[in-house]
């Protein structure tokens, strides 16, 4: 028995091997230039959004608030994975130390914790809104939105660091090269050479909680949404209150159909291609397309926006 373990410290892996989004040499040099202007595009709109927020006393209310704290959690999530993805396409398959894999992995996790639960707090915000209007500002009080963007970053941190300690207590003592483009959960469960039973099973109790119990948050909103949209006696009155959540819900159709996709069963799920252009959507996509599906249509964003322009 010591002896076996003697053998794994010797031949633990020190780094891992990302291969990437891809290993065609004429079409990284394409795709780089191309995920390069969408990485910029997310870090230039989003903050535009927090600026915008911030700076305008008319965007001082709770969906605000929300969309400032999701633009900023969409630029640190795209800038947690978007380096590595980019360092691949420049350089081909790329070395990263066994601590930074780690740490990509914990900031990894912990913003796509923090998006779950904040895309279920906005959720809850438009519920109130459109089914508790005359109560709207005391339900929705300074002291509760605040408090709801609080617990959402703090319950991605929580479930990061569980799910980071277990995955950085396994041994990986065999084949070093990740099929991805960032460290992510199931290709490092795949390389460990230990049972890693236990883990799969934190994995999955931490994405019940999380992921599916802001996703059921968020659907019982939306489920009485329907129902007052539906009795409201006016076509206007209706259609102005679907217009308010049509953002949200778009952002979050995608979002989460693409994270339950990948995410939602226990056994470890090998790393494909699939996976890896899956990945591209809510790593890259949405990040890029949120500030645009929720200001598309948004009046109040609008006339902020101007209002920022220098007179002609």
């Amino acid at each position: 028995m010591e002896r076996s373990l003697e053998l794994a410290n010797m031949t633990r892996v020190h780094e891992f091997i990302l291969l990437g989004l891809s290993t065609r040499v004429g079409l990284r040099e394409t795709l780089f230039a191309v995920f390069l202007t969408l990485y910029l595009l997310t870090l230039l709109e989003n903050t535009l959004i927090v600026y915008l927020v911030c700076t305008h006393s008319e965007l001082h209310k709770p969906m605000y608030f929300f969309l400032g704290n999701l633009s900023c959690l969409e630029m640190c999530y795209v800038s947690v994975t978007m380096p590595s993805l980019l360092v691949g396409l420049w350089a081909g398959p790329c070395p990263m130390p066994f601590t930074a894999c780690i740490v990509q992995l914990f900031l990894f996790i912990s913003f796509i914790g923090t998006k779950c639960t904040l895309l279920a707090s906005m959720a809850y915000d438009r519920y109130v809104a459109i089914c508790r209007p005359l109560h709207y500002p005391l339900l929705m009080r300074p002291q509760v939105y605040t408090g709801l963007a609080m617990t959402s970053w703090l319950g991605g941190l929580l479930s990061s660091i569980i799910k980071a300690t277990c995955i950085t207590s396994l041994s990986y003592c065999g084949p070093n090269v990740l099929n991805h483009f960032f460290c992510d959960v199931s290709p490092l469960l795949n390389l460990s050479c230990t049972h890693v039973s236990l883990t799969e099973l934190v994995d999955f109790l931490s994405a019940i909680i999380i992921f599916c119990g802001s996703l059921l948050v968020a659907l019982a909103s939306y489920v009485a949404i329907g129902r007052a949209i539906f009795r409201m006696p006016s076509t206007t009155a209706r259609c102005k209150a679907l217009s308010t959540c049509a953002s949200h819900l778009a952002v979050m159709g995608i979002f989460y159909s693409v994270v339950l996709f990948i995410y939602s069963r226990p056994n470890r799920i090998q790393s494909t291609d699939l996976n890896k252009e899956l990945s591209v959507i809510y790593t890259v996509v949405t990040p890029l397309c949120s500030p645009v599906i929720y200001c598309l249509r948004n009046k109040e964003v609008h006339r902020a926006f101007r209002k920022t322009l220098p007179p002609h």
